[in-house]
């Protein structure tokens, strides 16, 4: 048996922990990533939506959203459009993917007869259901 010492010595053992400030460092990053890029993943025109206390909905599918201003000016996502090409462009945008949820995003200063104008085209695109999209009480 051999009896020598070992090539370790109390100043030179190898360490057992893990040394996580390069982990940190790392989901450090990342976070900053995503809170940089997060506001930019927001769709639709800015407007400035009326208040309501209604809940928020869960939604896997992107919706499709129609925006409209102030000044009456209509948007599909963020890509304007005029009014007689709203129901072509809808439906075209269902036959691709049929089932997909519509919502309208009305600024709070739009006249209703605009909303109802814009609904109406949507009903004969073959919309039936059409989600209005608020902002919660301040």
């Amino acid at each position: 048996m051999w009896a020598g010492q070992s090539k370790w010595s109390k100043d030179n053992e190898p360490m057992g922990e893990i040394n996580v400030t390069p982990l940190v460092d790392v989901m450090l990053v990342l976070l900053i990533i995503f809170m940089v890029t997060a506001p930019l993943l927001t769709q639709g025109v800015n407007v400035d939506l009326p208040d309501a206390d209604a809940p928020a909905m869960q939604q896997n599918v992107t919706p499709l959203v129609v925006s409209i201003k102030a000044n009456g000016e209509i948007f599909i996502q963020k890509n304007s459009i005029l009014i007689e090409q709203l129901a072509p462009r809808i439906e075209a945008v269902l036959k691709q993917k049929p089932g997909t949820p519509v919502f309208i995003r009305g600024d709070a200063k739009t006249p209703y007869g605009k909303v109802a104008e814009v609904m109406g085209l949507l009903e004969t695109a073959g919309i039936k259901k059409v989600g209005l999209v608020t902002e919660p009480h301040r």
